[in-house]
């Protein structure tokens, strides 16, 4: 890699996605590669994808110089209560349909679940379309959401 920095100028990278499943060790193995030529040159870039539990684990003191080497740290905010509605409607777009699927009152209530996250928001809005087509229902409604909450957070 320190061969492609001298050699054509560009810095590779490394991403690592769903870090947060990383063990101590590997965690451990990633500062290790960091540390080239005693920290004077970075050969590669890292970068550690993962949930917020990662950053979490990093400000462990057993992590500390792993952390120490970190020199950009993002974190993706939670959506607002009208991203969330944007968010849901651009998928529905996607996947083709431009009438209202989901009631307002379900957007809202998949919002305050989800706390935001789209992850989250994605699983409830996809249990609320189960829901909703089990009850034989042509919108999403915040009845069809509270079924799928119950649904998807009794197995949490």
């Amino acid at each position: 890699m320190a061969a492609e920095v001298d050699e054509r100028g560009r810095t590779p990278a490394v991403v690592i996605d769903e870090s947060h499943l990383l063990d101590h060790q590997e965690l451990d193995a990633i500062r290790m590669l960091t540390n080239y030529d005693m920290d004077s040159t970075t050969p590669f870039a890292v970068l550690l994808i993962g949930q917020p539990t990662l950053r979490k684990r990093m400000k462990h003191g057993v992590l500390a110089a792993l952390d120490q080497r970190i020199s950009i740290s993002y974190q993706m905010p939670t959506m607002t209560k009208e991203e969330t509605a944007s968010y849901i409607k651009h998928h529905l777009t996607i996947a083709g349909r431009q009438d209202t699927l989901f009631s307002d009152d379900a957007v809202e209530l998949i919002h305050l679940t989800s706390r935001g996250l789209p992850r989250s928001v994605n699983n409830i809005a996809w249990q609320s379309l189960i829901a909703a087509f089990t009850e034989e229902k042509g919108i999403v409604d915040e009845s069809s959401t509270r079924t799928a909450i119950t649904e998807t957070h009794a197995t949490e």
